[in-house]
């Protein structure tokens, strides 16, 4: 049966959208000839993109995947989920290829403790903010591998001791005497050098442009993390470190995120045109949405105005039941807050799980000139990870 519509409705519907000639199109056009000369930041899941205005080609910053040390840095944030998983998958199905997955990441743990060392994080990776550091990050990483490799040595010689009680006591969390240093303080590790590190280059990035933060526009586009993950200002870490860097000076009304917003791809060096091919896009989508929020205090004088909320971190503490959003730190050395934070970005699914510790990361760095060498690491400095000969080095 063909659904009716009647053509004196659906003519007053579209007089107002559905078309550039429309009011609500006019409006749009208006709104982004109103803000064309206007910076507009338009963040990706890997590249930050600065429109300057009026025209002007974009200069790109590449901040994840492109980046130096990502896939060693998250390899070893993966140890501590990897055989928790593997224990959830062998009691789910203790008949299934457990043991291969198993023995597959112990063959890969000891490889990466071979080609680990000093000069491999110092040479080869070469992260600027990790500068002086790289003797403590692979005493770090030898030593979670050590972890690791014992305990898949023992699951897999005796398959009744992988259970999820034994990746928490002999792996994740202690007791002292048996783990010196718990998995969990090396993925709170692990996600603060991340943090650290995208921190220290966008802010670096972003101060060098001078940008006029109280005119700049922003777009998160497009998916960050896990589907569901980065959908609001506090579980999306590329919004925390853009205000952060922006030192509280841009709007929280000029920062939208936009998870269906085209994104462009991955910047090479060489595919500039696929970046700019897109600004008028952008300016149209943040325009649009702008123009439409302007309207309440002209239709709603008198009546409150929306105000976006600046969330403060709830302090936790052993016997907190629940949290909602991530808790407040209150130093580098919280170890409840920063492990509570590890389970609140796994089981919340609006989280980004690299996201757990960047805020707090981004802010200390603000604090300290952009800095990295003025920071603690928590999970790293003041840790006792054992000494020894890597291959290359003297004894």
């Amino acid at each position: 049966m063909d659904r009716y519509e009647s053509p004196a409705f659906a003519r007053l519907f579209h007089a107002y959208t559905g078309s550039p000639r429309s009011i609500g199109g006019q409006l749009t056009l208006a709104s982004e000839r109103r803000y064309a000369a206007a910076p507009l930041i338009v963040a990706t899941h890997g590249d930050l993109a600065l429109y300057p205005g009026n025209g002007e080609p974009p200069t790109i910053e590449g901040f994840r995947l492109s980046t130096r040390g990502f896939k060693e840095l998250t390899a070893v944030s993966h140890l501590g989920p990897a055989i928790a998983s593997l224990a959830r998958v062998k009691e789910l199905d203790p008949r299934g290829p457990w043991q291969a997955a198993g023995a597959e990441l112990l063959a890969a743990t000891r490889e990466t403790r071979l080609a680990n060392s000093p000069e491999l994080w110092r040479d080869l990776v070469g992260i600027d903010s990790f500068a002086g550091r790289e003797p403590s990050i692979a005493a770090m990483v030898d030593y979670a591998c050590q972890v690791t490799e014992r305990f898949l040595e023992q699951a897999l010689a005796d398959p009744s001791y992988l259970t999820a009680e034994t990746v928490r006591l002999d792996a994740l969390e202690g007791p002292s005497d048996v783990l010196p240093v718990p998995l969990n303080r090396i993925m709170v590790a692990t996600f603060y050098l991340f943090g650290m590190d995208l921190g220290h280059r966008l802010i670096t990035w972003f101060d060098g442009l001078g940008l006029p933060w109280e005119d700049t526009m922003v777009i998160i586009a497009g998916r960050q993390g896990r589907p569901t993950a980065g959908v609001t200002r506090d579980s999306n870490s590329v919004a925390g470190v853009i205000s952060a860097a922006s030192r509280g000076r841009l709007p929280e009304a000029n920062l939208l995120i936009a998870p269906h917003a085209p994104v462009f791809p991955t910047y090479d060096g060489s595919n500039l045109d696929a970046v700019s091919v897109l600004e008028p896009e952008y300016r149209r989508l943040w325009s649009g949405v702008r123009a439409t929020c302007e309207l309440g205090e002209q239709m709603f004088t008198g009546y409150p105005r929306f105000e976006p909320a600046r969330t403060g971190r709830r302090q936790v503490r052993p016997g907190t039941e629940t949290i909602s959003e991530l808790p407040a730190i209150a130093g580098p050395t919280d170890w409840f807050a920063l492990t509570a934070r590890l389970r609140l970005v796994l089981e919340d699914p609006r989280q980004l799980l690299s996201g757990a510790i960047t805020d707090f990361a981004a802010r200390q760095l603000v604090d300290n000139g952009n800095n990295p060498a003025q920071l603690f690491v928590p999970g790293l400095d003041g840790e006792p990870y054992p000494v020894r000969s890597f291959q290359g080095e003297a004894s």
